[in-house]
């Protein structure tokens, strides 16, 4: 599977990015995938990768960016629980600096970057996000509702958006949350603010899974958790590409 890096021009200096593509046919769909809170590395590209082989540009930014080129911290080959204290005390202050008006200043540019690609065919693209990043893609999506046709998000704190932010969505939606993250409570809240959104969405805890299920990486993988989350991610995409670009 064809990959490159990438820079992509922002508001407040250049974000390295890698993107993963098809090798033969084309325009393809576009995909913009934030990664979770520890960045890019072999885990996301093989993502990535994975994802393109179904037909699709899949772009995904270092959101950290302004802390450095990524990997902004230096992670451990596997991410076990012995090592998270010491990566959070340096990671949290670089995701309590990235405020909503960062967010939207960068996904103007990202999706901008995006769009103008010669492999990404005309029209709406989805975006997708694991952990914060599934945060960063919901409010990429409410905030360009012409642009961005589905959204997903897995083991993402999506109701930090904010009911104002769900509101405004307009893309298809995919929410796969971890047993740990919420409560069927808290799940039954997010839903009612997206049924009054009206859109077209299914949020759902994925069983036995904790948060970050989907990193092979770490402690918390759970394979059955990461196949259910390539098929509500592969059956969502279908739908809101069903004719292909546009």
């Amino acid at each position: 599977m064809p990959t490159t890096s990438l820079q992509i021009p922002t508001a407040d200096g250049q974000a390295d990015a890698f993107a993963a593509f098809p090798g033969h046919g084309g325009p393809h769909a576009g995909v913009l995938m934030y990664p979770d809170g520890f960045g890019i590395r072999p885990v996301l590209r093989e993502l990535a990768e994975e994802l393109a082989g179904h037909g699709y540009y899949v772009l995904v930014p270092n959101f950290l960016y302004r802390h450095g080129p990524a990997p902004v911290l230096d992670l451990p080959e596997h991410i076990g629980e012995e090592a998270r204290p010491a990566i959070f005390a340096e990671l949290m202050p670089m995701i309590q600096a990235h405020t909503t008006e960062r967010i939207l200043r960068d996904a103007d540019a990202y999706l901008q970057f995006l769009t103008t690609r010669p492999e990404v065919g005309p029209g709406p693209v989805a975006v997708t996000g694991y952990c914060i990043g599934g945060l960063l893609a919901t409010h990429t999506a409410a905030a360009h509702p012409d642009r961005v046709a589905a959204l997903a998000g897995f083991h993402a704190p999506v109701g930090a958006a904010g009911p104002d932010t769900l509101h405004r969505l307009t893309a298809r939606v995919h929410f796969g949350h971890a047993e740990t993250d919420l409560t069927p409570e808290a799940l039954a809240e997010l839903n009612r603010t997206l049924d009054a959104a009206g859109v077209e969405y299914t949020s759902e805890i994925y069983p036995g899974t904790v948060h970050g299920f989907t990193m092979a990486d770490t402690d918390a993988f759970a394979p059955a958790g990461r196949q259910l989350h390539w098929e509500r991610l592969l059956a969502l995409l279908g739908r809101a590409f069903a004719d292909g670009p546009s």
